[in-house]
């Protein structure tokens, strides 16, 4: 029996996660859930969307299966998951995005890892104004913080047996910020010799990428552009929709999908939840259970290819739930 922390979250998320919970189950591994709020959902009863309540689950835990949460626009709040990730130190971000059978995408044999610095760069928020007319952010790019996930990466293509990992920067323009990342990546990648290592500037990886995602594996890079490549990886595999993710740090692993709340389809029961499902199948790998994890995936990319008992952005007319109910029976 695992324990671990379950953060519904806002907008679609308490629907898709609940979709996750019934698939572990149904695969036979037995999770314990404790359940917090975090998210807008949280800001009434305890008057912030990161309140310590979850926080501490997940450090007294050290795993989380998360929802999305909602970024509360002119209520003075930082960005939820931004806040979580710092307070809990998930140094990295592993996003995942890889072709499935059935799922619409102009390209083939796409199997992309993109591996983002989660705490640092312009997304500690150090912002101000300059005047009235103009305002500047901080980037703020630390050796501590390019080394480990750096090292995160490369750890992640030798246990995964991937052939190359790619750093992505624009450190020709960002001498001393992006320079630093890449002094760092240079150094590390040395002691993986069995690893291909290539550079690039991160406005010809994103041309690289729709143009041939094939020739590459796992891209490692500082936050802002780890979020944008992230999302443009997953469209290359026809949508976010479709991608896992996980945010690790030295102790501590939190699972959640690559999408975000999409609060007009809240309640609404149609939803694709694959990508909340295979964040949990990244989880239960996590955990060494690797043959319920296999079984799960088996199931996703049947029911996918299938077409018959998908949602409306894969071509079908199934609910959240149905589809859900299909993933199962493919289990049982």
């Amino acid at each position: 029996m695992y324990r671990a922390a379950l953060i519904p979250g806002d907008g679609i998320g308490p629907e898709i996660v609940q979709a996750a919970v019934r698939v572990v189950e149904a695969s036979g591994v037995k999770i314990e859930w404790e359940r917090v709020s975090a998210g807008q959902c949280a800001v009434p009863e305890y008057g912030c969307p990161v309140p310590d309540k979850a926080v501490g689950s997940i450090k007294k835990l050290k795993l989380a299966l998360k929802g999305p949460l909602t970024n509360i626009v002119g209520a003075g709040f930082p960005s939820p998951n931004v806040t979580l990730r710092v307070k809990l130190d998930l140094f990295a971000n592993l996003r995942l995005a890889r072709n499935i059978p059935g799922a619409d995408s102009p390209f083939e044999n796409v199997d992309l890892v993109v591996v983002r610095e989660n705490t640092e760069d312009v997304y500690v928020g150090q912002e101000q104004m300059v005047g009235e007319d103009a305002a500047i952010a901080i980037k703020f790019i630390t050796k501590k913080g390019s080394r480990r996930v750096i090292r995160f990466a490369f750890d992640y293509a030798e246990r995964e047996k991937r052939k190359k990992v790619t750093v992505v920067l624009k450190a020709n323009i960002l001498k001393l910020t992006d320079g630093m990342f890449l002094r760092q990546a240079r150094d590390i990648a040395k002691a993986y010799p069995q690893i291909d290592y290539e550079e690039t500037n991160v406005d010809a990886q994103c041309m690289d990428l729709v143009r041939k995602p094939q020739n590459y594996d796992v891209l490692v890079m500082p936050n802002l552009y780890g979020d944008i490549v992230a999302d443009l990886a997953g469209g290359l595999v026809g949508s976010v929709g479709l991608c896992p993710g996980g945010n690790f740090g030295n102790d501590i692993a939190v699972f959640e999908p690559a999408h975000g709340s999409a609060p007009k389809y809240e309640g609404q029961n149609k939803v694709n939840p694959t990508a909340m499902i295979l964040s949990a199948v990244f989880m239960l790998k996590h955990l060494g259970e690797n043959g319920a994890a296999a079984e799960i995936e088996r199931a996703v990319r049947e029911v996918i290819r299938e077409g018959q008992a998908v949602t409306y952005d894969l071509g079908g007319k199934a609910t959240t739930s149905q589809m859900t109910d299909a993933l199962i029976g493919k289990l049982s």
